[in-house]
């Protein structure tokens, strides 16, 4: 077995002859040089609707197509026409990428087209990729010698409303890829209202008149049903329970049937068609024909707005790499009806389920509206982008009609806070390498949500309950839904945040801006608890000891290490973890915000990469303004709770332009 430089794994006889090569067999990437020939095809990766897209070469050209039951085509390159021709006739048979172009062959060698799909000339000399994302786009990126990757912005096909999967089933695509259901279907579902004509227990399916100028991808590159007048057409449709829609031209006559409906494209012009779709029977229909099908039509009406169910819908459709859409019903039975709970956060439950493949998650059931939407578009489309060993994964969702949920990896040993917040002393308890790790780990996820994601990731959130513990006390930190998206440059205020009191950083009640280092407050007080085995605030102790913070300070300035950490953990005496660990927290707590490392730089000194100074002392006036917060907050009895920082409190205290 060799691998070559041109990416090409070969499996060699003795005589050094390729019995296999990997080249012969792509699955969704095209190499340069990497011939593509007919018989071969790219497969992508299924879409969040299931739906794989394949490329391949026949009867001459190369075609894009969709996987339904009956494939359906929506390009091909003997149409594209960003192509050069450089000789006229022949048939496609063999592809490859050159350079910065594709390059079309027939079964001689001749060179028959080329598509150019980047002018950079100084990448020439670059490996050149293609990959069929489960989009059904197929983009150009170059590997260079040196650098990170580049994309190209041309993409196949050129007009984003020309896949299937542009917007749902029986919406219209529309410039700027606006997606909205047809007028003619109820905007709650935007659905014909059954599973399958063929099997609709005997109700009555009316054949409706869009009523608007339609086209759809797969017109211009599938044939004709037949050939046929509009009434002749509609009885072709009629008389086959699989077709879902038709479309026909009235200059040619050319009748299309199809049993799948992906995507519609509006068209002003209408292009010469007409389209029916087939939707259950109600009580608005006129004129009944053979088989229980009658034909009406809709009074004109002028375009609604998307509801904004199906704004929402939309939103979630088009987002790349969504995890798998439940339905309702599929995480009802995952769930066993929502029988085991696991836990309560501030915008729902938290259940465990198990899903048909066996796969163990945690169900978190959004109740109500308003902000508990905002954290479900939220955890969505952040933690549905993101792949880290330190951040919860998110394995699906549902959104269907009012109900929101979210499935994430289950975690079996839950959150963090059960572990080291003991209520009765032969509980289990974590060992110090174990704290320790917990604390790295969520270091380390949270350095990544700032820093290495395409847009900086601020938690805002960040406490013991959301930070969750595998099988092996491994750390992920979870609960994005109060995380927000910042450009790198951006460190303006948020006026619609919440967390959690007990955890905030000053900052939140003061007139300046909230940033990443608000999150590294934060961790800096998880990691103080996680040290100490006990809460930032407990008026159970006596007044020097109950504002943990302030007593780790003066124990620091007095030589006293020992006394901030948990009385009841054996240690080694010559552990610098402990000192380590101790003096990051107290950086990562300081009042002024300036001051506090980066989780980067956090997690540099807890590897014991770079040197760990001793802190500065902490403000005495934070200090004493923190411990009444803390306190008023234990005797509300919501220090774990979220604390709503829309009030006029902290609004009249947040500058929107940022630090004063």
């Amino acid at each position: 077995m060799e691998l070559r430089d041109t990416g090409n794994l070969v499996l060699l006889a003795n005589d050094s002859s390729i019995i296999w090569q990997s080249f012969s067999h792509p699955t969704d990437t095209l190499l340069s040089n990497q011939n593509f020939t007919e018989g071969m095809r790219l497969v992508s990766n299924p879409g969040s609707n299931n739906l794989s897209y394949f490329l391949e070469i026949k009867s001459g050209d190369m075609i894009l197509y969709a996987g339904f039951q009956t494939p359906q085509p929506y390009w091909s390159m003997g149409k594209e026409p960003r192509k050069t021709i450089n000789k006229d006739g022949g048939e496609v048979s063999l592809a490859s990428i050159n350079a910065n172009s594709w390059r079309f062959y027939d079964q001689n060698g001749v060179f028959l087209w080329q598509f150019i799909f980047s002018d950079n000339n100084d990448g020439a000399n670059d490996t050149w990729i293609a990959v069929l994302g489960n989009d059904g786009f197929i983009s150009f990126s170059s590997l260079p010698n040196e650098g990170s990757t580049v994309d190209s912005p041309t993409k196949i096909p050129s007009d984003q409303c020309s896949t299937p999967g542009a917007c749902d089933p029986y919406y219209v695509c529309y410039s700027g890829n606006k997606c909205q259901c047809l007028s003619v279907l109820s905007s709650d579902t935007c659905g014909p209202g059954f599973v399958s004509p063929c099997n609709s227990s005997g109700s009555s399916i009316q054949l409706v008149d869009t009523e608007v100028g339609l086209n759809y991808f797969a017109l211009g590159f599938s044939p004709p049903s037949s050939k046929t007048d509009l009434d002749g057409c509609k009885n072709s449709c009629i008389a086959n329970c699989s077709c879902l829609a038709l479309f026909f031209q009235n200059s040619s006559g050319n009748c299309f049937l199809f049993d799948r409906i992906g995507s519609l494209q509006n068209n002003d012009s209408g292009g010469g068609f007409v389209s029916y779709i087939k939707v259950l029977s109600t009580e608005n229909g006129a004129g009944n024909t053979g088989g229980g099908v009658r034909y009406y039509r809709r009074k004109t009406k002028l375009p609604e707005s998307p509801k904004e169910t199906s704004e929402e819908d939309n939103f979630l459709g088009n987002l790349s790499g969504m995890p798998i859409r439940f339905s309702y019903r599929d995480l009802l039975t995952a769930t066993n009806n929502f029988s085991v709970k696991l836990g309560q956060g501030g915008f729902g439950s938290v259940y465990q389920g198990s899903l048909l493949n066996g796969t163990r998650v945690a169900v978190k059931k959004l109740e109500g509206i308003g902000q508990g939407k905002k954290e479900f578009r939220a955890e969505v489309s952040i933690i549905g982008s993101i792949h880290h060993q330190h951040l919860v994964r998110l394995k699906g969702f549902c959104a269907e009609g009012s109900h929101r949920l979210l499935a994430y990896e289950y975690l079996a040993n839950g959150s963090l806070d059960k572990w080291i917040f003991k209520k009765n002393e032969e509980d289990f308890m974590l060992d110090w390498d174990t704290r320790f790790n917990i604390a790295l780990g969520t270091a380390k996820g949270l350095a990544y949500l700032h820093e290495d994601c395409d847009a900086k990731i601020v938690h805002c959130d960040i406490k013991p309950e959301n930070v969750l513990l595998d099988d092996n006390f491994h750390a992920k930190v979870s609960d994005f839904g109060l995380a927000k998206l910042m450009t790198r440059e951006q460190s303006h205020v948020f006026t619609t945040l919440r967390g959690t009191r007990g955890y905030l950083a000053p900052e939140w009640i003061t007139s300046y801006a909230i940033s990443e280092k608000s999150d590294v407050y934060s961790y800096g007080m998880v990691l103080l608890e996680i040290i100490g085995g006990r809460k930032n605030y407990d008026p159970a102790e006596t007044s020097e000891k109950s504002h943990f913070p302030s007593y780790a300070f003066k124990m620091m300035e007095e030589g006293k290490l020992r006394d901030i950490l948990d009385s009841k953990l054996n240690i080694d005496e010559a552990d610098e973890r402990v000192s380590i660990a101790i003096k990051v927290a107290l950086w990562c707590i300081q009042d002024d915000m300036h001051l506090r490392p980066p989780m980067t730089k956090v997690v540099q000194m807890l590897e014991g990469l770079c040197a760990v100074p001793p802190p500065p002392a902490s403000s005495q006036m934070a200090s004493r303004l923190y411990a009444n917060f803390y306190k008023s907050t234990s005797e509300e009895g919501t220090s774990s709770g979220p604390s709503d920082c829309n009030s006029d409190a902290y609004l009249s205290a947040v500058r929107l332009s940022g630090p004063r």
